[in-house]
């Protein structure tokens, strides 16, 4: 089953919000930086797609298109042959060429890391199992802010444990730490 790794909204500005003000909250960003970047390097070795998600923010957004706040982080390992789907909205398949792109490398399960957890990476995630992707949701590898009246690490724990399991039909949504994620043709863990 072919995979690609799917990076969400990993921008300069993205954390730009009332809840990111307590340390915890940046330190787990800075953490869930080096895990995708390690996971794109993972993705990499063995030639699967990786598509990075970049949300295009309406003049005034903090990630408003072409500004500073909306480029991609840069310590993301990505490479001008790494794919880039811009989108508009939570859902990364909403009127954009998410699906075409996929369907071009022959996709069928889609690895899924980024930002924010319960807007994006959620609505991304169940999305994909609709349309008949098989997603490993990496649980170390997705993060947010924190939002009244819940801390980051309460938002991520909900997510993994209600993701768990999702399914549409025979596709299903598997949520997996970053280092039992493995690309290659002879490992299954995701």
């Amino acid at each position: 089953m072919a995979k690609a790794l799917v990076i969400i909204d990993v921008q300069a500005n993205i954390l730009a919000v009332l809840g990111a003000k307590r340390p915890a909250v940046l330190q787990r960003f800075d953490e869930v930086r080096a895990r995708i970047a390690g996971l794109v390097d993972e993705a990499r070795r063995h030639g699967a797609p990786i598509v990075f998600i970049q949300h295009d923010g309406a003049p005034g957004h903090r990630l408003e298109t072409g500004t500073p706040g909306w480029e991609i982080c840069r310590d993301l390992h990505r490479v001008p042959e790494d794919i880039v789907v811009r989108k508009t909205a939570c859902d990364s398949f909403y009127e954009t060429d998410l699906q075409s792109v996929l369907a071009k490398h022959g996709i069928e399960h889609l690895v899924i890391a980024g930002l924010m957890t319960q807007y994006c990476v959620d609505t991304t995630c169940r999305r994909a199992v609709t349309l008949g992707y098989d997603v490993t949701l990496v649980a170390d590898a997705h993060t947010t802010a924190d939002s009244d009246p819940f801390t980051v690490e309460q938002i991520v724990s909900h997510h993994n444990a209600l993701l768990d399991g999702f399914d549409a039909g025979a596709a299903a949504i598997t949520v997996v730490p970053a280092g039992d994620i493995r690309f290659g043709a002879n490992r299954e863990a995701a």
